[in-house]
């Protein structure tokens, strides 16, 4: 809550409120009825909105990127409730920095319209082939680009992919609708577009090419190889920490004089490091502070490995404990230690070093971010869809180690806890509600593995053919034995004391 919340009734967010707005709330300088969409965001959820949307914002307040503007789309049914939420604002949305010494809070308008939901994606299609649209962006999750999560080859024989190479001009995912749209492009003599994936996993450009091409080539060869030559697909590394927005957001933003039914809390940290292959332009985003190189990968891994498998490391032993925020984790003895224990023994030796900055010294920050009392950023969120998150974060690492021959105690533990959190109980009794895709293979799966902890590394479509090797085998055994045991805490200590 801001210090002095104002004690009048909160000011509807709208365009046509932002004069009236209480001060002290930053705005937009700009003329909103002026901009003109170049960019498609699939995808509108917190994280885009208080990152990609803030750096084009930024843009906007100097007067540049005038003609880059969003227009939001979604491909679920479920997304029509937050296109109605902020379409009822006028595509506004208040961003609330968090930070332990004092909140501020600032209004957004990079966005300025969002296409309606409908099954087939028509009004998408027609929108990404207007040839004024030269960047179509994506946050659909890391394990929402149709890839095997082992070998991560593209999986053509999903339902979804299936139905959209038998009906081309209906499909249900959205890279069926890009390909729909660049087959209108194409025909039409227009132009490509750069099609952006912003989600947390390796390659991020490189897969969503993979599944693009692909896709294409099972219905149009001859577009499949257009759209290989003439598209780009720029690798990023996106870094920002965006809780999910429930009432307790919306009462913060109210505090602050706005009645806003999206707003979006974070961090005060952003980073967003971007390859410079843009084959229709793009905006000039690194004035307001993104990094244009071709160093990507490096920056990539550095934090895929450090923040992202880290907060599987400390998510899955958060939900046993019920501890319910990843601060509230960093503050747990046992957990914190798990935490610096594995990242300083058995992943800094896999993390590559980035220009101006040391794998130690991002593990620091790392753990400052995490601390952050006013994040409150629930281990739940942190800990959804495991199935992708291990297999994307900390399996890669466990690899790596296995072949470097270097400790694999630490993430073989971490295994053990995803495991046993998948059983569905808390140390307390207390039921873990469903918190997965798979939650329920998952969890009779966990349950045959407290007796049998095999059984668990026996998904070969997460673990391949890491069950074979005897060293993680036998200590992830161990560790599952001991936490179903022994309990949380007395297994923590054996870790940490080894």
């Amino acid at each position: 809550m801001p210090e002095s919340a104002p004690t009048t009734t909160p000011i509807p967010l709208s365009e046509a409120t932002l004069d009236a707005l209480p001060g002290g709330i930053a705005r937009p300088g700009y003329d909103r009825g002026r901009l003109t969409p170049g960019i498609v965001h699939i995808g509108v959820g917190n994280f885009h909105r208080a990152h990609q949307a803030w750096y084009l914002h930024r843009l906007m307040q100097q007067g540049l990127a005038q003609g880059w503007a969003i227009i939001g789309a979604g491909v679920r049914p479920y997304d029509a409730a937050m296109r109605d939420k902020l379409l009822a604002q006028d595509c506004l949305t208040t961003l609330i920095e968090l930070d332990p010494s004092g909140s501020s809070a600032e209004v957004v308008g990079a966005m300025i319209d969002y296409l309606p939901i409908a099954e087939g994606h028509g009004p998408l299609i027609a929108q990404m082939a207007d040839p004024a649209i030269r960047i179509v962006s994506l946050t659909v999750t890391e394990g929402g680009y149709y890839t095997d999560p082992v070998n991560g080859d593209f999986d053509a024989t999903h339902p979804d992919i299936r139905h959209d190479a038998d009906h081309p001009e209906q499909p249900r995912t959205a890279f069926g609708a890009m390909v729909a749209a660049l087959r209108r492009r194409r025909a039409a003599g227009h132009g490509p577009f750069t099609a952006q994936s912003c989600d947390n996993l390796p390659g991020n450009g490189r897969v969503l090419r993979q599944t693009v091409v692909s896709l294409a080539r099972l219905t149009d060869p001859e577009l499949a190889d257009w759209i290989d030559t003439r598209c780009s697909f720029p690798n990023s590394m996106v870094d920002c920490i965006v809780p999910a927005t429930g009432e307790a957001e919306r009462a913060l933003a109210r505090g602050f004089g706005l009645d806003d039914a999206a707003p979006v809390t974070h961090e005060n940290f952003r980073q967003w490091v971007i390859e410079d292959d843009f084959c229709a332009g793009r905006p000039d985003w690194d004035r307001v502070g993104a990094t244009f190189s071709d160093q990507v990968h490096a920056y990539e891994m550095m934090k895929l490995r450090i923040l992202n498998a880290g907060h599987q490391v400390l998510a899955n032993a958060g939900e046993i404990a019920g501890i319910e925020t990843i601060s509230g984790c960093m503050g747990h003895h046992g957990i914190a230690g798990l935490f610096h224990k594995v990242q300083r023994e058995e992943i800094l030796p896999h993390v590559a070093q980035v220009p101006g900055a040391s794998a130690e010294d991002y593990v620091a920050l790392i753990a400052q971010r995490f601390s952050n009392p006013a994040i409150v950023d629930t281990t739940r969120r942190v800990a959804f869809d495991g199935a992708a998150r291990h297999t994307g974060f900390v399996l890669p690492i466990l690899r790596d180690a296995l072949a470097g021959g270097t400790p694999v105690g630490g993430l073989a533990l971490v295994e053990a806890l995803w495991a046993r959190m998948c059983a569905g109980t808390r140390e307390d009794g207390s039921t873990i509600a469903p918190n997965d895709p798979q939650w329920e293979a998952l969890s009779e799966t966990a349950r045959k593995a407290r007796h049998r902890p095999l059984a668990w590394l026996e998904q070969r479509q997460f673990y391949g053919d890491l069950a074979e090797r005897a060293v993680f085998r036998d200590s992830f055994a161990d560790w599952l034995t001991r936490l179903w045991d022994e309990g949380l805490d007395p297994t923590l200590d054996r870790y940490r004391a080894g």
